[in-house]
């Protein structure tokens, strides 16, 4: 067992008798020392929320705690790189999306999880339990299961339903995609995108894609290229069937602009680089060992520009980039629920925070002198204190303008000086 391991199992346990095991809690918001606030905490007092409620639902917003709290609910079925581990296995995982809510972006968040991997079942209890929540982050569930269920989801719930394996993704890597085409001065529509790993991510990250203005999309899974010829399509996958004759990743990249791996370690060769096309990008996803490690890509291409999943290389493809501030968005003006404009309004927030001036609190939380906007440095980083005030603003807004939002008049200004006051507070 190695010193990390031993250090991250003894992190989840209770430090001393009086501490307890796991990560997260409960924190009471009221002052309860007293014998009338006893009374107005529980009975007699509580009566009068309660009643207010009954006369219009609306009014839970007010008086609970549903307008900041988000469920993280997962079936155990794709956690990680853990794979089907059972639903008590990922709760580690769930309790730790719970820490990032809070310490990112303010949220409260309780980990659910379900024991079992039926989907009407799973569809059935997220929907009889949803309405204590403003909303609902559904995670680690497998495809193709994962589309069914956050769809019947969407459409049932008046709150919003995010599946952040599909999203989350979908929302960095076009962040960073958005730049690197500012940067290389290509147009979306003209680029040849290369997606390896056809599941929840890969597909989510394709239909992203599409609304930014790609056409071109070669998409693979463990057979290979997803294309017309096949008959062991999802109804997911059939979206992506091409007229090609490419077959193999190897095939896929020639001439490839980007390369987006959502797959296995080191799949991606040095002929593969080789073949793409001018001023490539490579998003190497998998984790811990990524497609093809980042030192390795840049000693063969000069012009390339590439992204991993890992904390140690530069250009973190990092869902804490997202979701906390996409459902802070979404919380605050009530939303119903999360739509393709809110998404790509995160994105869009991202791509131009990485353009602003990196403050030192960040350079030294990374060791790096230099954080300037270009090729190492395309997205940005996690523990930037204004991700909230721009992310959370760009998808409250989206939200407005959708008419997806149930507060009306939301002051704007306001609410960007409200989150400067919390991103401070971190």
């Amino acid at each position: 067992m190695s010193s990390f391991e031993e250090e991250s199992l003894h992190f989840h346990k209770a430090k001393n008798e009086f501490d307890t095991n796991g990560k997260t809690g409960t924190l009471i918001t009221k002052s309860c020392n007293t014998t009338q606030e006893l009374a107005m905490a529980y009975s007699p007092g509580v009566a009068y929320p309660c009643l207010e409620i009954e006369k219009d639902i609306h009014k839970a917003y007010e008086y609970t705690n549903k307008g900041n709290l988000v469920a993280v609910i997962s079936d155990g079925s794709a956690v990680l790189g853990l794979g089907n581990i059972g639903h008590l296995a990922g709760k580690p995982v769930m309790e730790g999306k719970c820490v990032l809510f809070k310490k990112f972006a303010k949220v409260d968040a309780v980990d659910i999880e379900l024991n079992t991997n039926d989907t009407q079942e799973i569809i059935k209890t997220v929907a009889a339990i949803a309405d204590s929540f403003g909303g609902i982050n559904l995670e680690d569930i497998s495809a193709p299961r994962c589309f069914e269920i956050e769809e019947k989801l969407k459409e049932i719930c008046n709150i919003p339903v995010f599946h952040d394996d599909q999203h989350g993704t979908a929302v960095i890597t076009t962040a960073g995609l958005i730049n690197v085409l500012e940067m290389s001065g290509k147009k979306a529509k003209n680029l040849k995108v290369v997606v390896v790993g056809a599941g929840a991510a890969g597909i989510a990250c394709a239909k992203m894609y599409k609304r930014l203005g790609i056409e071109h999309i070669v998409m693979l899974d463990s057979v290979g290229v997803i294309h017309t010829k096949r008959d062991d399509l999802s109804y997911e996958k059939k979206e992506f069937a091409l007229e090609t004759t490419d077959r193999t990743l190897e095939d896929a990249a020639k001439g490839a602009d980007m390369i987006l791996g959502l797959s296995k370690p080191n799949i991606i060769t040095k002929e593969m680089i080789l073949s793409m096309a001018s001023h490539p990008i490579i998003f190497a996803c998998a984790n811990p060992t990524p497609e093809i490690m980042p030192d390795i890509a840049k000693s063969i291409r000069d012009d390339l520009i590439i992204g991993t999943g890992r904390s140690d290389f530069a250009n973190q493809v990092n869902n804490v980039l997202g979701f906390p501030f996409i459902f802070r968005g979404a919380l605050d003006v009530r939303a119903k629920k999360i739509t393709e404009n809110m998404k790509m309004a995160a994105a869009v927030a991202l791509a131009s925070l990485a353009k602003e001036s990196v403050p030192e609190y960040v350079k030294a939380a990374h060791n790096r002198e230099d954080m300037v906007y270009g090729k190492e440095y395309i997205i940005p980083s996690p523990f930037d204190k204004r991700l909230m005030e721009w992310v959370s603003h760009a998808v409250a807004k989206a939200a407005i303008d959708d008419e997806v939002a149930q507060i009306k008049d939301f002051d704007m200004v306001a609410y960007r000086e409200k989150l400067k006051h919390l991103s401070n507070q971190q």
